[in-house]
């Protein structure tokens, strides 16, 4: 049975952080570790973590030496994993409790080292369990399969669905940029040839604003995209715009849902 790492950076997050957590826990899909960093959060985040610690030997929490953002708290848990898949999940957002059970069977038998699902988005003051979840209206569609230019003109890999086969790719970790590091990451993957396959059942929840609403934190992501394409993927100038269209279109029509 494969041992799955998932990846959790926290920050302020004792709202959320709860539900999160136990969504991984209550997977059907059992031999896994929840590696956590907490990015010197002030609201008692790490106390949380470390009474799930007492509870359950498979929630491994640790402190960043200092605070660096989410990205370099996913690589601190990246370098600690142990497991043959690494899969994220942010301290907001929930896991159906067959996630990891399914994306694993669809995996092997797709035979892709990156794989993603679609996903419901849940209003950002939803305070219940992955276990109560009723199924709504507002879902994400995973595409089939995605390339490198499939990525380059969309971002359509879903971060909280997100895994991929380390017996196969080895420790990627997500560069080191101030935004947009998940992104970065399934581009470098996929740069070198390998396809990313979706998983169409809906197997994760994204906590959002609500449907119809652009918030102004996707509109700042702008300028990061800009700066992935043009210093990290080395695009011209004209690609670069093309690109940068499609990723503001994406943001408009998943707001949208």
């Amino acid at each position: 049975m494969p041992l799955v790492s998932v990846v959790m950076p926290v920050y302020n997050s004792t709202t959320t952080l709860g539900a999160a957590v136990r969504s991984v826990l209550t997977q059907t899909h059992s031999d896994l570790e929840l590696l956590v960093t907490d990015d010197q959060s002030t609201d008692g985040s790490m106390d949380l973590l470390r009474e799930f610690a007492e509870q359950d030997e498979r929630v491994l929490p640790e402190s960043a030496p200092e605070q660096g953002g989410a990205g370099r708290a996913r690589n601190l848990a990246i370098k600690r994993a142990r497991g043959d898949y690494i899969a994220f999940l942010d301290s907001d957002d929930m896991w159906l409790p067959e996630k990891t059970e399914k994306q694993l069977a669809f995996a092997a038998q797709a035979t892709a080292p990156l794989t993603f699902t679609s996903y419901f988005k849940m209003d950002a003051d939803y305070d219940g369990e992955s276990t109560d979840w009723v199924p709504n209206g507002r879902v994400v569609r995973a595409r089939e399969r995605v390339d490198y230019r499939a990525m380059l003109l969309q971002d359509h890999i879903g971060a909280l669905t997100a895994m991929y086969d380390r017996t196969v790719l080895g420790t990627r970790l997500m560069p080191e940029m101030r935004k947009r590091q998940d992104y970065a990451l399934w581009l470098s993957i996929m740069r070198g040839g390998a396809d990313a396959r979706g998983l169409s059942e809906p197997l994760a929840v994204y906590r959002a604003h609500q449907a119809g609403s652009l918030s102004s934190k996707k509109l700042s992501l702008v300028q990061y995209n800009w700066a992935l394409y043009r210093e990290h993927e080395h695009l011209s100038v004209p690609r670069a715009t093309r690109a940068l269209a499609g990723a503001v279109w994406q943001s408009v029509r998943n707001s949208r849902i």
